[in-house]
């Protein structure tokens, strides 16, 4: 193992007790679809023990409103809410991801430990506030300022361990494997010195954050940057070190993001990112192939086959010019898919899932592109999809309103302007399509645990001071 390990215990933050409770719903949406009357019971774990239709509501509280599952978010980089809206001017004749990520990383070597809790702290309530109940962290800053690693290698990982349990969200950490500046195992980049870590280390790291990970219930997982930063022999030592700590311990992997990126994979390889990958890597349901924008249709049918799940990040993919993923034939072949908020120059569940379908319409010149056979209802069949693939990519039990799940929902404002009156299915696709989607949720639940009421979380005022005194320090610097 890497000899700037050090031989500290990484600390452990347990979650605090929780009780059994019990809600029951006049309207909620199930794996299955709407249903009527349903209790909902969860135990002292906050698992579901029940969600059964058709049932008096007893002693249950009522909820106020539709109760829909709450969304997992897939990709995050946390640090990354604090550079919003600061790269919308034109620095260049043609700006492009290229462009923004140099910016990014002058912001990213800017970062400290008690920044970096405060941001994440921030973006967890507000993406709770937005009807996200998990989220899959692809954690990429590791070293500090000068490219050194911390006295306590785990410190930025735990920084985001405290900020998840601050805010309770579940939390599936991914910390990133980064060791390339590009395909052939070219040397990184002065300004890519706090991401780099050798596998050896990457392992180490791993076996150290286990028990924090799991005194949190939270997941922990690997996530190799990209195949230009991560070279062929690192890559399968990676997931075979991942494998031997926890089988079923999910990966998730940025490819195909750019067009640049596939011309510069099939200079390198002879092969298109996607190809060289299914070609070179045991892909399986484990896998979260993150943005995958750019496939041909046999890659589409290939990868899909592999039960891998299609990590979509609508509003990060618009915001920088990625392009546009080919969402009805990845269902053509079964495909999985979930949404994620990313660089969270947006964070709201329902915003992703509306620039998801907008962005089908915009291509194919139809609507109501992404209902389902069976689920004419578009925000319906989008929701449900998404929690579905959400659930499988971050490797938790929350894969909707279900006995053994996690009590993770969401109740929808009947009061709302844009909803009210409506019936359920229709309150659902107006919070998707028809409202200001931040304002239409009434109260969201995690774990079986109330963590936003009438709109707001607990800690939304301080939180937002914290983090705008954070940015201001990272800007100022």
């Amino acid at each position: 193992m890497d000899k700037t390990q050090t031989s500290a215990r990484p600390e452990v933050p347990h979650l605090p007790a929780r009780d059994a409770g019990a809600l029951f719903a006049e309207h909620a949406l199930l794996p299955g679809g709407w249903a009527r009357d349903v209790l909902l019971r969860w135990d002292a774990g906050g698992r579901l023990v029940c969600a059964a239709p058709g049932s008096d509501a007893g002693d249950a509280p009522r909820a106020p409103g539709p109760v829909v599952p709450g969304m997992p978010n897939l990709h995050s980089h946390a640090f990354q809410r604090a550079f919003a809206g600061l790269t919308e001017y034109r620095a260049q004749a043609q700006d492009s991801f290229w462009s923004w990520r140099d910016l990014m990383y002058r912001f990213a070597a800017r970062i400290s430990p008690e920044s970096l809790q405060a941001i994440a702290t921030w973006l967890y309530v507000e993406m709770l506030e937005a009807g996200y109940t998990s989220v899959c962290e692809f954690h990429y800053v590791h070293h500090d300022q000068g490219g050194r690693p911390y006295a306590d290698d785990a410190t930025l990982s735990l920084a985001l361990l405290r900020a998840a349990r601050a805010a309770g969200i579940g939390i599936t950490l991914l910390p990133v494997l980064y060791q390339a500046s590009g395909f052939g195992g070219r040397p990184p980049r002065a300004d890519q010195a706090r991401f780099i870590r050798s596998t050896d280390n990457m392992l180490s790291l791993l076996e150290r954050l286990a028990p924090a990970t799991r005194a949190q219930e939270a997941v922990l997982g690997l996530a190799p940057h990209s195949l230009r930063a991560v070279p062929p022999d690192s890559l399968r030592a990676a997931v075979q070190g991942l494998t031997a700590l926890d089988a079923r311990a999910p990966i998730h992997i940025h490819v195909a993001e750019q067009r640049q990126e596939v011309d510069d994979c099939v200079a390198w390889s002879g092969q298109r990112p996607v190809q060289w990958l299914l070609d070179h890597a045991s892909v399986d349901a484990r896998w979260c192939l993150v943005h995958a924008t750019h496939m041909t249709p046999e890659e589409y049918a290939a990868a899909a086959r592999t039960g891998a799940v299609a990590g979509i990040c609508p509003t990060t993919e618009a915001n920088l010019g990625d392009g546009i993923f080919d969402m009805p034939l990845w269902l053509r072949h079964g495909g999985r898919w979930g949404v994620g908020s990313d660089s969270h120059a947006c964070v709201n569940a329902a915003e992703e899932l509306l620039m998801l379908e907008y962005s089908q319409r915009l291509s194919l010149r139809q609507r109501n592109v992404l209902a389902g056979s069976g689920q004419p209802q578009v925000g319906t069949a989008l929701w449900l999809a998404a929690v579905q693939g959400g659930a499988q990519a971050a490797g938790r039990a929350v894969a909707g309103i279900a006995e053994g799940q996690q009590a993770d929902f969401a109740v929808l404002d009947p009061r709302h302007v844009a909803l009210a009156g409506l019936p359920a299915e229709a309150m659902l696709s107006a919070h998707v399509f028809a409202s200001s989607r931040g304002t239409a949720l009434h109260g969201v639940w995690t774990g079986g645990v109330q963590r936003v009421a009438a709109g707001r979380h607990a800690l939304h005022e301080r939180a937002a001071q914290e983090f705008v005194a954070a940015r201001a320090a990272i800007i100022a610097a």
